[in-house]
């Protein structure tokens, strides 16, 4: 049996036998040739094969070659089938400099003669058989590039002796807020909700003295949006640490965390990022631009956009308008927007008690908020009396409350939303197209 080769290896190979598996992209059946492109998860290689068709005279044909040919010719885009033959490196092969003549060939699943979507289909119509989507180039790119980021992250925190931790996604009361949860029955008579965030598990174990931590994981949120950057189940890239003094140790990290995975995703795949999006990774200098609040509505304001929010926060084209004047005017991609009014953040951020402003900041990349980072309030006091101010009952939040009762270092962390980081990064529209599998208000399958 001779081994199969990943199309990415044929390269490295000698001229020779060599198998390969993969699905059929395309065939060009001419009369006296037939060109197949056979594409597997690493690439793509021409498979040739010398047509033999039926004579005209109706002389004897090799039955072999007859049947390998017409086996060609009925062969429908997206059949996964396995390749013997001879491999041949010939430089005029724009396809890799290599193709393979085929000796042999196995279908192992055919597939339908007509595909339901192409090249110009809609979003929707693409979702709808994202499996097949998903077999694009460009499309398989995303998802190594999204593997080498969260490796990085990953890498990061492990090697400065951070722990993973993997908190629980069914909770018994709200993460945040009793806004935005997606409850279910849960043995008969409790009611269980999905976690918005881990934030509270987070908190937990700064508590328990693990004292760094992180976590990539689901979060959902039952918020009816059809925003490109909305989504009812992402993932979600926490972090939280002990002994901080500020959020500013919060955000320091975290810019150190972007610059080394953006690093890592320019030495992997840069050049075909480059290739196929069209543009090139930046690798964000550090520290980033930080930007209050009330100066950042400002210089949007004589940009000449009047924010409509009436709470002090910006809304999406505010955001858009003071990345562009951070790009215009330190040439930077991301800008910490800092020093919110506490009306507008969570109950559990801590307060200046000078200014009375949260110690926390949104992180915006793009133009578009892909983080909340924050000092936590760790006196139980304080945050009980924050949570009343909020509106939020005791009775909920009792479990919370207990954890700051025994005992809480200063902490602080954040929260990202994967899917912006990587739409942001490669340039792309919406969070749909950078998802595996999208989960919206009306999209629960495939």
């Amino acid at each position: 049996m001779t081994e199969r080769v990943l199309v990415n290896q044929l390269k490295g190979l000698s001229d020779g036998p060599v198998s390969v598996s993969g699905w059929v992209e395309t065939v060009r059946d001419q009369k006296k040739v037939q060109f197949v492109i056979l594409r597997d998860e690493t690439g793509a290689v021409q498979l040739v094969n010398p047509a033999t068709r039926p004579a005209e005279d109706g002389s004897e044909q090799d039955a072999a070659a007859l049947a390998l040919t017409d086996l060609i010719s009925n062969l429908a885009t997206g059949t996964f089938l396995t390749v013997a033959g001879e491999l041949k490196h010939d430089e005029r092969v724009k396809l890799g400099g290599v193709e393979i003549k085929i000796r042999a060939l196995d279908i192992a699943a055919a597939a339908l003669p007509e595909t339901p979507i192409a090249a110009d289909s809609g979003m929707d119509k693409r979702m709808d058989w994202r499996f097949l989507d998903l077999r694009q180039r460009r499309n398989n790119l995303i998802f190594r590039v999204q593997t080498t980021l969260e490796h990085a992250f990953r890498s990061y925190w492990i090697d400065r002796d951070y722990i993973e931790v993997h908190s629980p996604k069914l909770m018994a009361s709200a993460s945040e807020s009793n806004a935005e949860l997606f409850s279910l029955e849960y043995f008969g008579d409790q009611t269980a909700y999905l976690a918005q965030s881990p934030q509270f598990f987070k908190q937990m174990a700064q508590v328990a003295g693990f004292g760094k931590i992180f976590e990539i994981a689901p979060a959902f949120r039952a918020d009816p949006s059809f925003t490109s950057r909305h989504a009812t189940e992402f993932t979600s890239v926490d972090a939280e640490i002990s002994w901080i003094d500020s959020h500013e140790d919060v955000a320091a990290m975290q810019e150190e965390l972007l610059q080394t995975a953006f690093q890592a995703v320019k030495d992997k795949h840069g050049a075909e990022i480059e290739e196929l999006f069209g543009l090139e990774v930046q690798v964000p200098a550090i520290p980033f631009p930080r930007i209050p609040l009330a100066e950042a509505r400002e210089i949007v304001k004589s940009r000449g956009y009047e924010i409509p929010r009436t709470d002090g926060d910006l809304d999406p084209e505010g955001e858009r308008q003071i990345s562009a004047h951070v790009e215009e005017t330190y040439g930077h991609q991301f800008v910490f927007i800092t020093d919110y009014h506490p009306e507008i953040r969570a109950f559990y951020h801590m307060r200046d008690e000078e200014t009375g402003l949260t110690k926390s900041y949104d992180l915006l990349f793009r133009g578009v908020e892909i983080t909340t980072g924050a000092q936590r309030e760790h006196r139980v006091d304080v945050l009980i009396e924050q949570a009343k101010e909020k509106g939020l009952g005791a009775e909920h939040l009792d479990f919370y409350f207990d954890f700051f009762r025994y005992g809480a270092p200063p902490h602080g962390g954040f929260g990202m939303g994967l899917a912006r980081v990587l739409m942001l990064l490669l340039g792309e529209s919406s969070i749909r197209e950078v998802t595996y599998l999208f989960r919206g208000p009306t999209r629960l399958a495939p």
